[in-house]
Formats: structure tokens, C-alpha cells, sequence
């Protein structure tokens, strides 16, 4: 089913001769709750348990079909603005997301969420896709960005960053030092390195952008 909805989803924005804004408000409206409902459920899940340490588990390919989704609802959120909330929700609970990158879930996934954390700081509906800064003209698009960027700075000024593999071996952002039991060095996922980096600048850039006072910038 969550396959279906997003293969639906990216066709519609495909196709240039329908009322895209008609067809995607009547097929999402009826799901607004549901799909919301779905991200809390989903996204609180414990992951630590067992069945999500194979990347090949039908745990985990539930998981990246639901990612899927969340990448479908951004590009319809950025290409056409639609007051719905399972559009904003990745924006205002992105800290189930940051939770998810620093747990022990297999590391496909990780790097699946990060490259999804990208275009949402980039405003961007696909990875080809070029920055999308036209859509900040929109105040609920502004406000969703906003929240964004506080969440994914407030974790950053902990240790998050610190927990976050840079490849699927013993590399760590933080640090090159092996994880426990693993002899194996293996190099920096140097593809991930610049995503996160990204992520952090352009929250940091937003922040700066959308502050009140001088001491707020500080």
C-alpha cells in the first residue's frame, strides 16, 4: 500500500497534462490523518530490536517504503503547496527522523534519511532537482523550514553528530576509531560527509536568516 500511494503520487507530479493540485488534494486529503497517524506510529518504533539489524528484512523494506512516501509527500509539499498536514509533518516532527539516524538501524537506511534531510534544507522535491529557494515565499513553507532547522541545531549542538556512522564499516564523523569488535577500516562514505555538512549549514544559514535580534544570531 505504501508503495502504491507513492508510486501514485510521483506519477501524478510526473504528468504536466492534469490538474496536479486537484488530483494530488484528492487523493491526500482522505489520508491527511492517517498518513500523520502513520509517521508517529512508524517513525516511534523501537528499532533497536532485532528485526531491523538485516538490511534485507521485511522490517526494514516496510521502513524504506514508508522513506519512500515521506520523498513522494516532499516533492508534492515543494512543487505545489497544499495546506495538508502529512506534507508538513517530516518539517515539524523532523526529531523522529535525527532519532532514527543515530540508532542502530541498518546503515542503507541512515543514509536514505540523511539524503531525505537534504532537500528539505535545500527545498528541493528530487535529488536532480535544483534548490528551490522561490518556494520560501510561502509563510507556512517558511515556518515549516524554521522549525526544521531548530530541531536539527539543537541536536547538533549536542553530541548527534558524534553518533552518526560515515559508512557502513567503523567510520565515524566524529572520529575514525573502530567500532567495538570491528577490526575492519574501512574509508568515509564521502557522499554522506558532504550531506550532513549540508544539512547543518544550510539549518545554520536559515536560522541566521530568520532571527530577531543580534544575541539570537550569536
Amino acid at each position: 500500500c505504501l508503495w502504491t500511494l507513492a508510486a501514485i503520487l510521483k506519477e501524478t507530479l510526473k504528468d504536466a497534462l492534469v490538474p496536479r493540485a486537484g488530483v494530488l488534494k484528492k487523493l491526500l486529503a482522505p489520508l491527511d490523518a492517517v498518513l500523520e497517524g502513520f509517521y508517529n506510529a512508524i517513525l516511534l518504533h523501537h528499532f533497536d530490536s532485532h528485526h531491523y539489524t538485516s538490511p534485507y528484512s521485511e522490517a526494514t523494506n516496510n521502513l524504506i517504503s514508508f522513506i519512500d512516501l515521506l520523498e513522494a509527500l516532499l516533492a508534492s509539499r515543494i512543487e505545489m503547496e497544499l495546506p495538508l498536514m502529512c506534507q508538513r509533518v517530516l518539517f515539524l516532527k523532523v526529531s523522529y527522523i535525527l532519532n532514527l539516524i543515530s540508532s542502530s538501524i541498518p546503515y542503507v537506511i541512515k543514509k536514505k534519511l540523511i539524503f531525505l534531510l537534504k532537500r528539505c534544507v535545500l527545498y528541493k522535491s528530487r535529488e536532480d532537482a535544483k534548490s528551490g529557494s522561490l518556494f520560501l515565499q510561502s509563510p507556512s513553507l517558511c515556518e515549516d523550514v524554521l522549525a526544521l532547522s531548530n530541531a536539527i541545531l539543537q541536536l547538533v549542538n549536542l553530541t548527534w553528530l558524534n553518533q552518526i556512522p560515515l559508512s557502513g564499516k567503523s567510520s565515524y564523523f566524529g572520529s575514525s576509531e573502530a567500532a567495538p569488535g570491528d577490526d575492519s577500516q574501512g574509508g568515509s562514505d564521502q557522499t554522506v560527509l558532504r550531506a550532513l555538512s549540508l544539512v547543518v549549514l544550510k539549518a545554520l544559514e536559515f536560522k541566521i536568516h530568520n532571527s530577531a535580534t543580534e544575541a539570537e544570531i550569536k
